[in-house]
């Protein structure tokens, strides 16, 4: 699409979005919803019968609060701050984009008073993408996260740092491609129900199950593309091992945003960068990208596990990954209760940087504007990210106790019955329950970071030995 069309786009998006919330919170589905609740008494409230009509209330009862008007203004508005936030990084021009910030917290401000939060008002917009979960709650586990890794992220930027020159150089893009889609297809991809393909920035979107699509970038100067390939495999197998009798119903997607992250995050992190699963792959990296061939697999190893603090987000390593998204879950309820101005944004943002990371950004591109998430002031995203990490060590932990020894299973390639414990225990069951419940069912306990903060000391202290200890 050509700039100039931007406006125009944003008027059809805002049509549609206005259609379509009509029929969300069209009376006569409300009253087909309450004769339907004698036939959900009737089942088993873990039945498909009963969850389907459930969730389809609880979905219901959550739209019919927002104006059709206002959720058409949300998406308006929306589209027309992307093109601008476009422009703003490019000519590092925060006054661009101003505008736009300001009248989409006041979109979101309104959004939130349909709700008539009695408590937190961020509440409201975290309860979009992790439903049933309180600001108070992730509080308290960011709280204990930032008390952690704020020390040990300086106890590691001063021991001796980690040679990651092996992991940058010239490297194919057809290699690359190779080498990641022999570890998908050894991780549960086909050709039938699958695509990998090309992308600026990397996602994955399922259009059905049996219709999984995969994007990423390979870039010739370094292998980021490989990861980014295997943390959007996670997204891909969720996605696709949701139950089939929950086709094109309200339960078959992921149960929350945080269940999604720590999907991807687990198959990218837990798995992707775990010396047995480089036992069984390195040899196919070393033929690919002959770079390798000298490098020894230990060096490797330790290169794709260096923590060093960094100015995107998109680029943290495991450990500092935290502190980027906790110093813009503060910003953001600093701006939604006001006690923030968005002209304020780029020197709060640029000052959290300092304070966690010891970063200074050189610009909107590295600071403030540098995701797309506040273009349109998708306010309660970002808590999800750290969550899903939070939620990956706890299920690895849950999946390795019943299935014993995991690093044997993958030294000798045995990477399904992970998959298929995962697909048992949170892939099958969709939207069934909620997160937390999910939560309960599958690791045997609420969602805790402890077992996260465990995981990364002991990672840290193979790195680094006694620095980190």
């Amino acid at each position: 699409m050509p700039p100039a069309g931007a406006a125009a786009r944003a008027e059809q998006r805002a049509t549609v979005e206005a259609a379509a919330h009509e029929r969300r919170v069209d009376p006569v589905l409300g009253e087909l919803l309450e004769e339907l609740r004698p036939f959900e008494e009737a089942h088993d409230p873990e039945s498909f019968e009963a969850g389907v009509v459930r969730v389809a209330r609880r979905d219901y009862e959550k739209a019919v609060r927002v104006p059709p008007e206002l959720q058409a203004e949300l998406e308006r508005a929306a589209s027309l701050a992307y093109r601008a936030w476009l422009k703003a990084r490019e000519q590092n021009d925060y006054s661009i984009m101003l505008p736009h910030l300001e009248r989409n917290l006041e979109l979101r401000r309104r959004y939130v008073d349909c709700y008539e939060p009695k408590g937190d008002p961020y509440d409201v917009l975290l309860d979009d993408y992790e439903p049933g979960m309180t600001t108070a709650e992730v509080e308290v586990i960011f709280d204990r996260l930032k008390a952690r890794l704020v020390p040990l992220i300086r106890a590691v930027t001063e021991a001796d740092p980690v040679d990651d020159s092996c992991l940058h150089g010239m490297f194919s893009y057809d290699a690359q491609r190779r080498v990641s889609l022999e570890i998908l297809y050894a991780w549960g991809m086909d050709d039938e129900g699958w695509r990998l393909d090309d992308t600026v920035h990397p996602f994955e979107v399922s259009l059905a199950n049996g219709d999984i699509r995969l994007t990423t970038r390979f870039d010739p100067d370094n292998v980021h593309g490989i990861l980014s390939c295997l943390h959007e495999f996670g997204h891909g197998l969720y996605e696709n091992q949701v139950d089939l009798r929950f086709a094109r119903t309200s339960l078959a997607d992921g149960v929350s945003s945080a269940f999604h992250e720590s999907q991807s995050r687990l198959w990218e992190n837990l798995v992707g960068r775990r010396l047995s699963t480089w036992r069984f792959f390195y040899p196919t990296l070393q033929r690919e990208l002959t770079a390798f061939e000298s490098v020894p697999l230990e060096t490797f190893h330790r290169a794709l596990n260096k923590v060093q603090p960094t100015l995107r987000r998109v680029d943290a390593d495991e450990v500092t990954y935290g502190l980027h998204v906790i110093l813009r879950f503060e910003i953001e309820r600093e701006l939604l209760a006001g006690r923030l101005h968005p002209r304020e944004l780029p020197e709060a943002f640029d000052a959290k940087m300092v304070e966690y990371l010891g970063l200074r950004p050189p610009d909107l591109a590295n600071g403030c504007l540098q995701d797309v998430h506040w273009s349109d002031m998708s306010l309660g995203y970002f808590p999800t990210y750290q969550l899903g990490n939070v939620v990956s060590v706890q299920l690895w932990e849950r999946a390795e106790a019943d299935l014993g020894d995991l690093d044997e299973q993958f030294e000798r390639g045995e990477f399904r019955p992970l998959a298929e414990w995962l697909r048992e225990h949170v892939h099958r069951h969709g939207r069934m329950y909620e997160p937390k419940e999910l939560m309960q069912r599958a690791a045997g306990a609420p969602i805790d970071p402890e077992p996260y903060l465990g995981y990364l000391q002991r990672k840290l202290e193979e790195l680094f030995g006694a620095a980190v200890a």
